[in-house]
């Protein structure tokens, strides 16, 4: 069986300059990885690249298997690719019944399951989005990117700029998603204990280039290691 996403020896980055270099990454099919880093090391980009959005300067990017080199961004999607970017980007004006209408395909993800992940959202169809709290907005971004029903769901922090109360609630959230839905899932996150409660496995980017890959547990156990890798601990 192919692996849900791989890359390989990408280097990848903007117009004429490289972000990421040889960077290789294989996920099977339902497997999880949080992807960390200190700001500008290109978390970002590694998942920007996945969706057509940087200029690919070496090497293979698939899904299932399939090489996603040609493949213009809006087909991306189609194929199974689900994104939950940065900023959220819901839409603003529209309700969340609308916004979780956007896009949506048939498949396991119904609005009926969505509902059980993210009870909240039910309470809230008739509200616009820019009516939501932060967290709320950030579980719409989760729930609409879902019923696109991808194989490959990417998320790039989503916990960015909550109080700690709704990072602890989201958390809680992205746990039962890795646990119940089977599946694979790129989690980009700068914070590291959520990072490490998320997922088993753990890839470190620095200046572009993985300088980590294996047990979560690992950095986790050993912030003097943590540090060095990445320059932070918590």
């Amino acid at each position: 069986m192919p692996n849900a996403i791989e890359l390989k020896g990408v280097s990848a980055g903007y117009g004429e300059t490289v972000v990421l270099e040889d960077i290789n990454l294989a996920l099977a099919p339902g497997e999880c990885v949080s992807v960390i880093g200190r700001n500008g090391v290109g978390k970002t980009t590694l998942l920007a690249t996945i969706m057509g959005h940087t200029t690919l300067h070496k090497g293979d990017v698939l899904l299932s298997g399939k090489s996603l080199n040609r493949v213009p961004v809006y087909r991306r999607a189609a194929a199974g690719l689900g994104f939950v970017p940065q900023e959220r980007e819901i839409f603003p004006s529209l309700s969340v019944r609308e916004n979780l209408e956007v896009g949506a395909r048939p498949g396991q993800w119904t609005q009926e399951r969505m509902f059980e992940l993210c009870p909240n959202l039910k309470e809230r169809l008739d509200n616009r989005g820019n009516q939501l709290s932060g967290g709320e907005q950030q579980m719409l971004s989760i729930a609409r990117a879902l019923l696109t029903n991808p194989s490959v769901l990417l998320m790039d922090e989503p916990t960015e700029g909550l109080a700690p109360v709704i990072v602890e609630a989201l958390t809680a959230v992205l746990v039962k998603l890795r646990r119940e839905s089977g599946l694979s899932i790129v989690l980009v996150e700068q914070n590291s204990r959520v990072a490490f409660e998320f997922s088993d496995r753990c890839v470190v980017l620095d200046k572009g280039r993985a300088v980590y890959d294996g047990a979560s547990a690992t950095l986790r156990d050993d912030p003097e290691r943590l540090a060095k890798i990445i320059g932070v601990s918590e």
